[in-house]
């Protein structure tokens, strides 16, 4: 149990795109976006898990191809946030009044991602710790993602809310969030970087 809770909490806890993003809105748009952003994104987490421990991600990734689709989705969906969150500090009027990524946009973040599916699939079917019953260790093993979960990402976007508070130039703002987009644009290129060497004959 304290394995998986380890895993789990370093997997969670370095920057990927989950928690760069809720940094970004934080930075860019403020707790009330961010905290709907999570909203989505936590049932989004949850919606993925229960996919993979049904089975239903296994089924639906045998599926030929669709892993790759599913892969270039994720990534022009990341692209998009980046854009969102690397120009919302910046003086460009009609990207600054758009709405910020919202529920909805959390709610579908996980659901295209192929790398959700492939960590969860990691944690769920691996760290055995309650041999008597998969289903109390499965249950226990929700429970203990979602404790860690639930504070991890508010720590990320209250470090993103931070840099809002401090009052710093609208320039100074605009290279932070360009700074965080750049960011979640590494994890793009590596995501397509590794797709790139798995498909390559």
């Amino acid at each position: 149990m304290i394995a998986f809770a380890a895993a789990l909490f370093f997997l969670i806890i370095t920057p990927g795109p989950g928690v760069l993003t809720t940094a970004g809105i934080g930075s860019g748009f403020g707790y009330p976006a961010g905290l709907r952003f999570l909203a989505g994104l936590f049932i989004s987490t949850n919606l993925v898990c229960l996919a993979v421990v049904t089975g239903v991600a296994a089924t639906l990734f045998s599926v030929p191809y669709l892993r790759t689709v599913l892969l270039y989705a994720s990534i022009a969906y990341l692209l998009y946030l980046a854009a969102r969150i690397a120009f919302s500090g910046s003086n460009i009027a009609f990207i600054r009044s758009q709405s910020p990524p919202g529920f909805l946009i959390g709610l579908g973040f996980q659901a295209i991602n192929p790398k959700a599916y492939a960590v969860n699939t990691f944690l769920f079917s691996g760290f055995p710790f309650w041999p008597e019953s998969i289903l109390v260790e499965t249950s226990l093993k929700f429970l203990i993602m979602n404790i860690i979960w639930i504070p991890v990402h508010l720590a990320w976007l209250a470090a993103g809310v931070s840099l809002q508070r401090l009052d710093l130039s609208q320039r100074t703002m605009f290279f932070i969030n360009l700074f965080m987009a750049a960011s979640m644009l590494i994890v793009v290129a590596l995501a397509a970087r590794s797709e790139f060497l798995h498909t390559a004959p």
